[in-house]
C-alpha cells in the first residue's frame, strides 16, 4: 500500500509516517518509481506506535515494542525490553499519582480551612438602603 492508504488505515497523517520513518520506526520499501510502499506488517507497527504514544510513551520508549513486533511476535509487549519499559512507565505513573494525591490533600485541607473561617474574617455585603 502507498503512504496515503497506510495513513488512512492507521488513522494518522503522511507527515507523521515520514516522521516515524526518519526516526527509524517505520521501514517502507521503495517502488521502481521511488514511491514508499508499505505492507501489512508496517500497518501493525504504526498502530502499535500510535497506541503507545496515545497513552504517554515517547518515541524512544516505543522502540522496544517495534523491535518485538519485527522479531515476529504477535504483540509488541512480550519481549523483555518492552516489559522493562512498561515497568518503568508504570512506576512513573504511580509517582505522578502519589504527587497528585498530595496536591489533592493540600487543596482539600486549604478549602476546608477556608470554608470554616470565611464567615469570621470576610465581611458580608449589606443591602443598600433605598
Amino acid at each position: 500500500m502507498l503512504i496515503g492508504e497506510l495513513a488512512e488505515r492507521a488513522g494518522t497523517s503522511t507527515r507523521t509516517l515520514r516522521y516515524y520513518e526518519a526516526h527509524g520506526l517505520v521501514h517502507p520499501q521503495r517502488s521502481a518509481n521511488g514511491y514508499r510502499v508499505y505492507d501489512e506488517a508496517e500497518l501493525r507497527v504504526v498502530r502499535e506506535i500510535r497506541a503507545l504514544l496515545d497513552v504517554g510513551f515517547g518515541l524512544d520508549d516505543v522502540r522496544p515494542f517495534v523491535a518485538c513486533l519485527r522479531a515476529g511476535n504477535a504483540s509488541g509487549d512480550v519481549c523483555p525490553d518492552s516489559v522493562l519499559v512498561l515497568r518503568r512507565k508504570l512506576a512513573e505513573v504511580d509517582d505522578y499519582l502519589d504527587r497528585l494525591g498530595a496536591v489533592r490533600q493540600q487543596l482539600h485541607t486549604q478549602l476546608t480551612h477556608a470554608i470554616a473561617h470565611r464567615e469570621e474574617t470576610c465581611p458580608r455585603k449589606r443591602a443598600s438602603a433605598p
